[in-house]
C-alpha cells in the first residue's frame, strides 16, 4: 500500500524538526495553513514558549500570506530579533508560504 499525501508530508516534517531548532536569539518560524487561514509563531525551542504569533484574517490567499509575513516581521523587530530559522512545516516552498517568507525578508527578517 502506498503512503498518502498526508503521510509523505508528516515524514518531511519530522525530517525537517531533527534539524531545525529555535532559540531565543535565533527562534523558529513556523508556517501552519488550516482550511480557512494561515498562521505563523516564533518559537524559542530551547524554552518550549512562543514568543510571538501572528494569523490571517480575511483568508488564505497569496496576499493575505503577504500581510502576515511583513506582520510577524514587525512584532520580531519590536522584540529585537533578526534573524529566524524557517520551519516550512513540511510544505512546498512556492504559493502561500513562498510569499510570506518573501515578505518577511523585505521587512527585514534574516533567514
Amino acid at each position: 500500500m502506498h503512503p498518502t499525501k498526508i503521510d509523505l508530508r508528516l515524514a518531511r516534517k519530522r525530517r525537517i524538526r531533527a534539524k531545525v531548532s529555535g532559540t531565543a536569539v535565533r527562534p523558529r518560524l513556523t508556517v501552519f495553513c488550516s482550511l480557512t487561514r494561515i498562521y505563523v509563531q516564533l518559537i524559542d525551542d530551547a524554552a518550549g514558549k512562543t514568543l510571538a504569533a501572528v494569523h490571517s484574517v480575511k483568508g488564505k490567499n497569496i496576499a493575505e500570506a503577504t500581510k502576515v509575513g511583513e506582520s510577524i516581521a514587525k512584532k520580531a523587530k519590536d522584540m529585537k530579533i533578526t534573524t529566524v530559522v524557517f520551519d516550512r512545516n513540511g510544505r512546498k516552498y512556492h504559493g502561500r508560504i513562498k510569499a510570506l517568507a518573501d515578505a518577511a525578508r523585505t521587512s527585514g527578517l534574516l533567514f
